[in-house]
This record gives structure tokens, C-alpha cells and sequence, in this order.
């Protein structure tokens, strides 16, 4: 049951064969058993949640269902939700319940979708490996003593352990497409503006981009069906007709052209990783693809210029959180300055004060000029690279990380390394290209561990559905999305 795809559970739903609420329980009960180990929860309410089921299930005897109507989801902790603890990771807003819900939640409750619950994440979405989260980090299902990848690391663990049937994650420079690989699950970070932001609590305003976690390409179609569209209280959301993001799984490939930009196979990724791409690639020959070399000149530039523009935009968007309105406030201050300064220090984790920091100064008098504005002027060549690149392919691949899933606390003391994990993905987002990771095989490391990789896919502006098309064909060849942790090794399942 917990493997089964999103339109199987969808069929069975339909025919009754199972209800709403014993799918629903299904996963709870999971939960109950695995999360105090693997922590990929921040917030459960299951009176909410199983009254959520009780009224798909009357929805779908009414005749009125959709697609994923009495479908348990996991909500990432970024998204509002009306009535739910929502955190952010942080102490900031330990105690923050939302009264209002964000655009993503609103649209799935309107098909009849079940909140199972939010997902741990870093710390306002700033971290690589979710151990930033005030809540304690999350364990990757496939070894307890790697991280899941981040920010989204909950809703990745979530996925990859089948303690939800999908969930909903954010991508600010890879945190949607990271963790994917590293979880060996299908991660979808759709066209900047494709899902609206409102209620999604802000990191970085133009990056930040909402998507699908999910088991195949086939579910991330049918999710995207349900994120996508316009909201006028967004201003960055796009007005566009909707589309039905699965009417091209089944096109065949052939003639297809796949863009492999030299960039992503130089010097820092790994070995093992590198193998499992290239034999990815090799299937899709065989399904009928050709192969183009091309060149990202500017990608080596993508890291900096996003740890110049993303802190600027956290430093203005962090500023709310000041101890007056809502969220931590100190106890003990002498005057309005020392509460300010209390409660941020208070609230605010390492990473987060770091960003605030680099932001702030970057956009400081006198450095404006020298960062920000520079920054920027790079941004643009690296949206021409693609602009480039899509002359002469169709799609770009690569890998979505260049290692594996690395142990806890391995990079945790030192931040460009952690950084250099986004090296891949971060250039799409200052694009605003969509991009996906779709598990491609396993790398064994040094301690003979086999850990999921995931091929990257990267897509021209509103080419969701091609890069869907193309992951699905690759996904009715292999299996390796259908592959889940031996949970039954470790004594847990």
C-alpha cells in the first residue's frame, strides 16, 4: 500500500477498495513508529488530519472526487496553514499558528487532499543537510547517520520512508532537487512563478519556488496539476491557462535532444556519482536520444553570486521578526533596542544570523555597488548560458549533487562546503529555469554503503511537461523510484 503510485491509490479510493481515512491511518500510524527516530516531522494533528479523510471519503461516495481527493500529503513547514503550528524550522515562530493558509494548502484542500502534517526543514529554509532546524535534524531513511539533504529534508525523508504518499517541498537554490537525490525520490522545482508563494514563508523573494516531492514523475504530474496556478496575491505569480501537466508522459523520446554541459562533469564530483550518470544517460541513448555537448561558462559563478543575492533578500525579509509583533520575544530587555536585539539573537539559529549578516552588509553604503549590483550583472550572464544552451538541446542533464548523502555533522563547521553541495542546482533558480531530480542508481562510498543518486533535468521556461515526459520514460525502463530504505534492517518497519 504505502509503495503504491498517487493514480493507483487514486483508482483504488475510487473503487472503494480502501477509504480515505484506513489510507490515511495507514501512513499515521507509520508515522507513530518512525518519527521519533527519523524526526521528519515538525507538527501533527490527527483530528485535523483524519477529519480531512472523513470528508474525502464523503466527497468520493458523493461522485465528486478529483485525482488526489482523500490523498495524504505532507506539507513542508514553510507553507501556512490555518490552524497548524507553523515554524519555519525556527525558534522564531515555535509557537506561531497560522490564521490563514498559503496558495499551495488552499489548493489542496480544495480537490480534497489530506494534511498528514508539516515536515522538518532548516532553519528558514537555509541549509543543505536540515541539520539547521531548531527542531533537530532528520536522518536520511537510507542510513540513520547521513543527513536527507535540505532545506526540504523532512518532507524528504517523509517521501523516501513512505510516511506520506507525496509531499509538497520549496527550492531557493536546490533544496527540492538536493535532497530528491539524495533520498532516491522524484523532486520537481517548477518555472519561477508557475506556483504562487503567498503564505510560503519568504527566504529569498526571487528564488524561492514551490514544487512536488513525490515517488515517480507520473505522481509529480499529477501534484503539479494541483500546485500550479494564478494568484492575484502573489505578484510574482504568472496569469497562465492552465495545463494538465501529464498529457505528454507516454511521447516517445526519440529525436530528443539532451544537452550535457561540460561544467557539471569537471573537477568535484564524485566518482561514483559520475558512473551512475553516465549510465543514465546511456538508457536514455537507447530510448532513442541524442546527445549534445554544451557549455555553462558561468556556473562556477553560480555559488557566489547566489551567497550575494539570497542573504541580501533574507536580511530585508528576515527584519520582521523583531520581537513585536508575532514570533520569539525576549523576557528580560531594558528598552525597545534590547528587545529587538534579544529576541533575534534568541530566535535566530547560526546559519540564519550568518546570512542576515552577509546580507546585510552586501547591501550596506559603500558595498552596494561592489556585491549586489555585480551580483546581479552576473545573474543575467548565467541566464544567458542557458538562453545558449536551449539552441541546441531540448533538455540539459547532469547530476543533481555531486556526492551522496554525507554523514551528520560532516559539514555542519563548515559552510562552503556545504554550500558547494547546491554547485549543480543553485544556477536554475537564478534563472528561474525548471528543474527536476529523478533517481538514476546507487553510488557505494568508501564505507561500502550504497546511497541513491539522482539525474538532474533541467528544462526551458514552462517545459514541466517535456521534462515530466521525458523523466517518465526513463522511470517505465528502470525501477529505481520504486526502490525504498530496508527500514526492516534497522528494527523499524
Amino acid at each position: 500500500m504505502i509503495n503504491r503510485s498517487l493514480k493507483t491509490l487514486s483508482q483504488m479510493l475510487a473503487e472503494k477498495q480502501i477509504s480515505s481515512v484506513e489510507l490515511t491511518q495507514t501512513f499515521l500510524n507509520r508515522i507513530d513508529a518512525l518519527n521519533p527516530i527519523i524526526n521528519a516531522y515538525i507538527a501533527l494533528d490527527k483530528e485535523k488530519t483524519l477529519a480531512q479523510a472523513k470528508a474525502a471519503d464523503a466527497r468520493i461516495a458523493a461522485g465528486n472526487a478529483e485525482p488526489l481527493t482523500g490523498i495524504p500529503i505532507a506539507q513542508k513547514d514553510i507553507f501556512c496553514a490555518k490552524g497548524w503550528q507553523t515554524t519555519c524550522g525556527s525558534k522564531m515562530l515555535a509557537n506561531f499558528i497560522a490564521p490563514y493558509d498559503a496558495h499551495v494548502i488552499t489548493q489542496f484542500d480544495a480537490v480534497g487532499a489530506v494534511n498528514l502534517g508539516k515536515t522538518n526543514m532548516d532553519e528558514f529554509a537555509m541549509g543543505s543537510s536540515n541539520e539547521t532546524s531548531y527542531f533537530g535534524g532528520v536522518k536520511n531513511p537510507w542510513d540513520f547517520t547521513r543527513v536527507p539533504g535540505g532545506s526540504s529534508g523532512g518532507s524528504a525523508a517523509a517521501v523516501a520512508a513512505r510516511l506520506c504518499a507525496a509531499a509538497t517541498g520549496t527550492d531557493t537554490g536546490g533544496s527540492i532537487r538536493q535532497p530528491a537525490s539524495l533520498c532516491g525520490f522524484t523532486g520537481l522545482k517548477p518555472t519561477y512563478g508557475v506556483v504562487s508563494r503567498y503564505g510560503m514563508i519568504a527566504f529569498a523573494s526571487s528564488l524561492d519556488q514551490a514544487g512536488p516531492m513525490a515517488k515517480s514523475a507520473e505522481d509529480c504530474a499529477l501534484m503539479m496539476n494541483v500546485m500550479a496556478g494564478f494568484d492575484a496575491r502573489d505578484s510574482t505569480s504568472l496569469n497562465r491557462e492552465k495545463e494538465d501537466y501529464a498529457r505528454n508522459l507516454n511521447k516517445p523520446l526519440q529525436g530528443l535532444k539532451i544537452g550535457l554541459p561540460k561544467e557539471f562533469f569537471a573537477e568535484g564530483l564524485d566518482a561514483g556519482v559520475a558512473a551512475v550518470i553516465e549510465t543514465a544517460i546511456a538508457e536514455y541513448k537507447k530510448l532513442g536520444a541524442e546527445i549534445v555537448e554544451i557549455s555553462l561558462p558561468n556556473t562556477g559563478l553560480s555559488i557566489p553570486v547566489y551567497y550575494v543575492l539570497a542573504p541580501a533578500e533574507a536580511s530585508s525579509n528576515l527584519s520582521r521578526y523583531d520581537g513585536v509583533r508575532y514570533g520569539h520575544r525576549a523576557e528580560q530587555y531594558t528598552d525597545l533596542m534590547d528587545m529587538y536585539c534579544k529576541s533575534r539573537a534568541e530566535g535566530f539559529g547560526a546559519e540564519v544570523k550568518r546570512r542576515i549578516l552577509i546580507g546585510t552588509y552586501v547591501l550596506s553604503a559603500g558595498y552596494y555597488d561592489a556585491y549586489y549590483l555585480k551580483a546581479q550583472q552576473i545573474r543575467r550572464l548565467i541566464v544567458q548560458d542557458f538562453v545558449e544552451a536551449f539552441k541546441q538541446c531540448d533538455v540539459i542533464m547532469g547530476p543533481a549533487a555531486p556526492s551522496t548523502a554525507f554523514k551528520a555533522g560532516e559539514k555542519v563547521d563548515d559552510p562552503v562546503a556545504m554550500y558547494l553541495q547546491d554547485i549543480y542546482t543553485i544556477s536554475t533558480n537564478l534563472a528561474g529555469l525548471p528543474g527536476m531530480s529523478v533517481p538514476a542508481g546507487f553510488s557505494t562510498g568508501g564505507d561500502g554503503k550504497a546511497l541513491p543518486v539522482g539525474l538532474q533535468i533541467i528544462g526551458n521556461y514552462f517545459d514541466e511537461a517535456r521534462m515530466l515526459n521525458v523523466a517518465h520514460q526513463y522511470q517505465q525502463v528502470t525501477d529505481w523510484h520504486t526502490r525504498m530504505p530496508d527500514l526492516a534492517a534497522e528494527g523499524l518497519a
